[in-house]
């Protein structure tokens, strides 16, 4: 195996780390109790401190998040692929991940509505399963 394949602590590799850091948005949804993805929803993401974090823009209450929140389990879809993931809730690198969602989309509304308490209530550290 390369670096390049070699996965990290994570799970991820470092090309999958880096082409995630980069790619704008991603697909994710929770498993259901058989197994089988819910509806997969776009949804913005950071690379930080070498781990892949999302957040729900509704905070708790967001469909999606709450879906995940049942098994904390399901899928992540990117650049035509999707993996089976696992979530955990993870609030340790808040300020970095506050920090790489306005490096990554900028400093408007949007950013400010995924960086906000209620928002932060939902920081989601995804490996792959």
């Amino acid at each position: 195996m390369t670096s390049e394949q070699t996965p990290l602590a994570t799970g991820w590799t470092d090309a999958e780390l880096r082409r995630l850091g980069t790619v704008g948005e991603v697909r994710v949804a929770g498993r259901r109790a058989d197994g089988s993805s819910r509806s997969l929803v776009i949804v913005w993401h950071v690379v930080s401190d070498g781990a892949l974090y999302l957040r729900s823009v509704k905070g708790p209450e967001g469909e999606w998040y709450k879906g995940v929140a049942r098994h904390y389990e399901g899928f992540l879809s990117w650049d035509g692929q999707t993996r089976a993931v696992a979530f955990a809730l993870d609030s340790s690198h808040d300020e970095a991940v506050d920090a790489a969602y306005v490096a990554k989309y900028g400093n408007g509304s949007s950013t400010r509505a995924i960086t906000n308490a209620l928002s932060k209530q939902t920081t989601l550290r995804v490996e792959p399963r």
